[in-house]
Order: C-alpha cells, then sequence, then structure tokens
C-alpha cells in the first residue's frame, strides 16, 4: 500500500458515470459535452492574469465547491495496483495532502520560491502530491523517467542545481551513487516504508507535518516545471515552462480534446516523467474538475488493461498508439467497457488499420493529438470532426499552425514543408519560455514569425495535417523521443567500439526501434546490429545499465 494511502480520511462511494453517446450501426458516436463544433472551439482565447497559481486558483477552488455540494459526486483523485489496493482522494483531500507536503518542502528542506526539486517515481499517489505541493510553494518540478541511470541522473542534477530529489527505495542506491558530485543536492526524501542512512522519510515526514499552509503567490509567467527532452545533437535540453503556460494552457487539451466534465473519469497510461503525464495526468482533468484513474503496473499488460477498463467506470482513455496496437490482438470481444465514450492517442502516428480494428471491437473512434514538451495540444481530432485516417487533426485553438519552408514562409495546402507555429506579433503564452540555460538551442527553434516543432508535415486543402517525418535524426519510439546521440555517446564508451551510429527501422508494435550500426575495433570495418531499442518495457531493455535514457517528449 502507498504510504500515503493510509492517510485518506474516507473513502467516498463512486456512483456509475452517465455515458454520453448514441449509436450508429453499432458504432457509438460521442457528443461533444463543451464545445459544439470544431469552428465553435476557435472562440478559446482565455485572459492570462498577471498572478496565476493552478493549486491555489484550480483545485482549491474544486475543493471549495465539494464542500458545498456544487459538483458532481467523485473523487479527484483514483489510485490501484494490481494487488487491488487502492486510494480515493476528493480535491479536499488532495488539498489537506498537499499542504502537509507543501510544509514538508519549505520547513523541514527550507525550499524558497524557484527552487528545484528533482521527481523519479513511479506510477504511486506521492508522485501527485509532490506536483501539487510544488505548486503551493513555487518550487520548480523536475520530473524524470523511472528508466535513469547514474549518468542520466547526475547530468540532470548537475545542469538543474536540483537543492531536494524525491524518489522510492529502487533508486535511492543509484543516486547515493552520484550524489557527492552535485554539489546544489542538500535533501534527500525517500519514498518508502524502510529507512535508510541519509535519507529523510517521505512518510514520516508527511505525518507530523501541519496542514496549515499559504498557497505562496506566483506571477503567471514564473517558471513552473521543467522537462528534460532529447534532440539529434547533445544532451537533453532542460525544456522550461511557466505557471500559465502549462496551468493555464491545458485547458484546451481538457476542455475541447479530451473533453471533460467534472462527472468523467480519464485514464492516461503516460509514464509519470514524461510531459504527456502532466498533460492529461495533472493539468488538463483537474481544470476541468474530472477524475484522474491510476493502475499502477509493473509493466505494460494487454489484459490487464482491457480488464480495468471493463472493471471501473472509465470514461475517457489515454494512450500511445503501441498500446493500442497490442490492445488489437487481443480477443476484444471478452470485454464489455461499458463506461468508455471516448479513446485518444498521442506521441507518434497510429496505423489507420489500428483504429478500425478498435473501432470495430469497441464501437469506438480513436481521437489523435499531436503536440510536444514544449507546447500543448497543438492538433488534433476533436468530437464532432471528421476523422481522416492518418491524418492527426486540425489545428488547436491554442495556436496558429502553419507548414513552413527553411525561411519561415508559409507553403501552400498540399506541400511538405516544417510544422511550424506562428510566434510574431505575440508569442502564443502556452508556449515553453526557453531551453533554460541554452540560449544557442532556443534560439535554434524559431524561423521568421514561427517556431518550428522540428516534424515535417502538410496540410490539405480542409486543413488537415499530416506528418510525414522527422525534420532531424530524433527517432519516436512507443511514444517516447530519442536522441541517437546519447545511445551513441553510451555505446562509444564500451572499450570494443570504435564508432558508433544509431538510426531506426520500422517496427509493427513501437512503430520505430533503434539500431546501431556499430565499428568493433577488433574487426576493423565490421557492421553489426548491436542494438535494438524496446521502449516500452524497461525490463527488456538489454543495455539499460550502459546506456543513457530517451527523453519523452
Amino acid at each position: 500500500m502507498s504510504a500515503i494511502g493510509k492517510l485518506s480520511f474516507h473513502r467516498k462511494i463512486i456512483r456509475t458515470f452517465p455515458t454520453f453517446k448514441y449509436h450508429i450501426r453499432g458504432h457509438r458516436v460521442s457528443i461533444p459535452q463543451n464545445f459544439t463544433d470544431y469552428e465553435s472551439i476557435k472562440q478559446y482565447n482565455p485572459q492570462i492574469p498577471e498572478n496565476f497559481n493552478f493549486a491555489k486558483d484550480v483545485l482549491d477552488v474544486w475543493a471549495e465547491q465539494e464542500k458545498r455540494g456544487q459538483r458532481a459526486d467523485g473523487p479527484a483523485l483514483w489510485w490501484v495496483n494490481d494487488r487491488k489496493e487502492e486510494v480515493r482522494w476528493s480535491f479536499d483531500e488532495l488539498g489537506f495532502h498537499s499542504r502537509r507536503l507543501a510544509n514538508v518542502l519549505s520547513g523541514v528542506c527550507s525550499l524558497n520560491q524557484q527552487d528545484r526539486v528533482f521527481l523519479v517515481l513511479p506510477k504511486v499517489p506521492e508522485w501527485w502530491l509532490v506536483n501539487v505541493a510544488c505548486l503551493r510553494t513555487g518550487t520548480v518540478l523536475l520530473p524524470g523517467t523511472y528508466q535513469l541511470t547514474a549518468r542520466d541522473i547526475l547530468h540532470r542534477l548537475q545542469t538543474s542545481r536540483a537543492r531536494c530529489v524525491i524518489t522510492d527505495e529502487s533508486l535511492a542506491p543509484v543516486l547515493d551513487s552520484v550524489a557527492s558530485q552535485c554539489s546544489s543536492l542538500q535533501h534527500k526524501l525517500l519514498v518508502s516504508p524502510t529507512k535508510r542512512d541519509g535519507w529523510m522519510n517521505f512518510g514520516d515526514l508527511l505525518r507530523n507535518a501541519s496542514s496549515d499552509h499559504e498557497c505562496v503567490n506566483t506571477r503567471s509567467d514564473d517558471p513552473m516545471t521543467i522537462f528534460f527532452t532529447s534532440g539529434t545533437t547533445g544532451s537533453p535540453k532542460m525544456t522550461q515552462h511557466s505557471h500559465s503556460s502549462y496551468g493555464i494552457g491545458l485547458t484546451v487539451n481538457g476542455r475541447y480534446w479530451l473533453d471533460l466534465t467534472e462527472r468523467d473519469v480519464l485514464w492516461n497510461t503516460s509514464d509519470t516523467g514524461w510531459a504527456k503525464s502532466a498533460w492529461s495526468s495533472v493539468f488538463a482533468p483537474w481544470t476541468q474538475g474530472a477524475c484522474v484513474f491510476i493502475h499502477h503496473m509493473p509493466r505494460f499488460n494487454s489484459h490487464t488493461v482491457l480488464e480495468t477498463l471493463s472493471n471501473y467506470p472509465i470514461t475517457t482513455f489515454c494512450t500511445a498508439p503501441t498500446a493500442y496496437r497490442m490492445l488489437v490482438q487481443e480477443d476484444l470481444s471478452k470485454y464489455h467497457f461499458n463506461t468508455l465514450q471516448h479513446c485518444l492517442s498521442a506521441g507518434e502516428p497510429i496505423n489507420p488499420d489500428v483504429m478500425r480494428k478498435w473501432k470495430d471491437a469497441t464501437g469506438l473512434d480513436i481521437y489523435e493529438g499531436y503536440g510536444q514538451t514544449e507546447t500543448v495540444l497543438i492538433a488534433g481530432t476533436f468530437k464532432g470532426m471528421k476523422i481522416n485516417a492518418g491524418s492527426f487533426g486540425k489545428a488547436s485553438p491554442a495556436y496558429d499552425v502553419q507548414v513552413v519552408d527553411e525561411a519561415g514562409n508559409v507553403l501552400p495546402r498540399g506541400v511538405e514543408g516544417n510544422i511550424g507555429i506562428r510566434v510574431k506579433p505575440h508569442k502564443p503564452f502556452c508556449l515553453f519560455t526557453e531551453y533554460t540555460d541554452d540560449l544557442v538551442r532556443t534560439a535554434e527553434c524559431y524561423v521568421g514569425d514561427f517556431y518550428l516543432t522540428g516534424d515535417r508535415g502538410r496540410m490539405d486543402q480542409d486543413g488537415y495535417l499530416w506528418f510525414e517525418g522527422r525534420a532531424d535524426d530524433v527517432i519516436l519510439s512507443a511514444g517516447y523521443r530519442i536522441g541517437p546521440f546519447e545511445v551513441e555517446n553510451a555505446l562509444i564508451e564500451h572499450q570494443a567500439v570504435a564508432e558508433s551510429a544509431v538510426v531506426s527501422s520500422p517496427d509493427p508494435i513501437r512503430g520505430e526501434v533503434q539500431y546501431g550500426p556499430v565499428g568493433d575495433v577488433r574487426a576493423g570495418v565490421c557492421w553489426m546490429n548491436l542494438f535494438r531499442l524496446f521502449a516500452v518495457f524497461p525490463p527488456y531493455l538489454p543495455l539499460r545499465d550502459h546506456c543513457t535514457s530517451w527523453s519523452m517528449q
């Protein structure tokens, strides 16, 4: 059981959530809940206040509405695992526990606003508490994927100058092996029922902390979070977002693409180190007052996923195309998804054949979304819109999206070019602030009036966008963005390797896998397929202990 789960005051009874759909020839058609059609969402134009804090201005507002009976009955967070353990928190309980943790961060750890907190945890309730507590204290959260190696952790701690790290007993020894080289690191919090020398126990600190905490005032443009993301060359970049860019900007995801209300239960399967987890497991659903559902699995299991969709009142399901490709290989006729009404996919292009098989078996379309760590939703298919298989939809109302040439000139419809976001005369508030401490790579993203995503595509006469590939060598595998440089760098460290080069190869399940043709110093010009990466399943990564991590888009 999660250390925090034992602290819950009560368990709310969850009613069955209504479905909003009708049937056409066996297919279920979802009706938009927050808009009428694609044209109507173009009216999205939020006003950005001088000060904004998601914990105070959104989460605490939902908590007050709960107390007054003005929010539909249901949890804010619903966590389960394979051992049938369960945690349900209302917004009020989420506030109670996160305020206690905020006092730990600002009190015991003496963290000040804009100090950086490095967080590496699997899908446990504590991960969500740290997210909210950092908002309350104004500290900057740096999430990391659970697949990080000692080399990755050292780079992130040294580059970010994080003052505090929070992890569990699995990664604590790895972190201890590099901590002496990180002069800024002052506090280590261990999420575990056991003790460890040199670490403060997360659960003990939380139980002894007061729940009285006043949320700090944060400006809308203050730094809120930093994600490390891969590029073609060099080490992972620190992608910085402000309190408004994600805290307000992801409203477009929750209100329009996910189309959530406070009656919905959303299950997003993203890894906690991926920006998609911030998108669809924190900001987008909680903006709408929806329930965030989590099933913590040691590894992806198709049967477990399908059983969960059948046995819990999940209304909205979002996962990577790789997962759908695996799910449609099962006998879906054995399962009944009575409450499921909206299915979405992001991270990589999805195969039209997978979409067809899923719809034939469930009656539900899969709605694609396209975005990056640096952005909120760039484009997507929205309810009520015609789904053109192979296209990831039309521009979201957050951005003016165009296809441009190398000089930033808008290209005619149907012509392949660079997918860009207009940033002049006004830069969208929901675009990342910068690559922290890297003015050169920040500047390289902009050409003329546009931010370039690094993806190439085309826009047809109806405004649909079609992905054609990367403009660089970054590899998309199972929703992960993999920088060849990082893998090549790890391979070249081996004494038997003279040169290395990593390229992708098509894969029917993961989209792409990496192959590294490596020159062996003993074989001269002998090339061999040394490296194949299965990004979705960490237990099967053959070089996990030797290669750097693959940052997620």
